[in-house]
């Protein structure tokens, strides 16, 4: 069955969505969740574990905390850049407040990072905080 593999960025089901029906407000067959928001979403550990290593788009993870002033600066910005690519990449976002063993894991020193993970992998990162079309820029989705 051809359809790309994708993880509920909610409950973390996996789900195989046809090519055709991937624009057209493909829903998680376990939470009804989309699985194409179009804004960035706030995952745990576990989830961007997951969906790093099994999605068949590029999704990029930005660690942040909500101390971090160049965090909170990027944040809008990277939710635009999420609407943007809806479709090319899933923008996620991870804080490292909450999870700070997951910070440890990922190698994050400074936030904003943003890392993009592609067949199971970190392809790159960048630190620093970023406007929409400089995410994108970086991105290249």
């Amino acid at each position: 069955m051809a359809g790309k593999k994708l993880t509920c960025l909610h409950c973390g089901q996996l789900n195989r969505v046809p090519e055709e029906k991937l624009m057209a407000g493909a829903k998680c067959g376990t939470c009804g969740e989309a699985l194409l928001p179009a804004k960035a979403i706030e995952v745990d550990p576990a989830v961007l574990a997951k969906a790093a290593k099994n999605d068949d788009l590029p999704l990029v993870a930005d660690f942040w905390a909500p101390w971090c002033g160049p965090c909170r600066m990027m944040a809008p910005e990277f939710s635009k850049a999420a609407a943007s690519l809806e479709g090319r990449a899933r923008l996620v976002k991870l804080n490292t407040e909450d999870h700070q063993a997951a910070g440890m894991k990922y190698g994050i020193r400074g936030i904003p990072t943003m890392v993009e993970f592609a067949g199971g992998r970190e392809v790159k990162r960048q630190s620093g905080a970023m406007r929409e079309p400089q995410i994108i820029g970086w991105i290249g989705a």
